[in-house]
């Protein structure tokens, strides 16, 4: 058994640049990037593309790449034996950034399971100050690897 939890995420890109983000409702402050677990015999992109659309109410979207490698965070020890039943030590990550060829109205959080109570467009750069601490050095990677598209289309 892999002591990481296998999961996909999607950065989404607007045209002029920015990045979507949502807060967690169940953690009011926090804020992240869609993303969840990989279900059996799904492959790492349509993971990212389902989760996008569970938790933004969209996948008009182009892909526009994928990140190198999978990126790995530990939960904190007082977290552990919390989430996910205790199974995991944290989480393998698989990123993939889209560019979002919708309009604003075309995002609906209030989704079947919402995940989000707020979300809006930030800087890349701003994204890793936003999120939960444990989590920042992956969201710090993020930047690194898709920085090129950070930039009005």
């Amino acid at each position: 058994m892999d002591d990481y939890r296998a999961c996909a995420g999607a950065v989404l890109f607007n045209n002029d640049g920015l990045v979507w983000v949502g807060e967690r409702i169940d953690a009011p402050g926090a804020w992240q990037l869609p993303q969840g677990g990989i279900d059996a015999g799904e492959t790492p992109e349509a993971a990212a593309l389902r989760e996008l659309r569970e938790e933004t109410g969209t996948d008009h979207v182009a892909v526009l790449a994928e990140a190198p490698g999978w990126l790995r965070y530990d939960l904190p020890a007082d977290l552990r034996s919390k989430v996910w039943r205790g199974r995991y030590r944290g989480q393998k990550q698989k990123w993939f950034a889209f560019r979002y060829l919708g309009t604003d109205d075309g995002i609906n959080i209030e989704t079947e399971k919402p995940e989000f109570r707020a979300w809006r467009w930030v800087s890349l750069g701003e994204v890793p100050g936003l999120v939960i601490a444990f989590k920042r050095p992956v969201y710090e990677e993020l930047v690194s690897a898709f920085a090129a598209y950070a930039r009005p289309q």
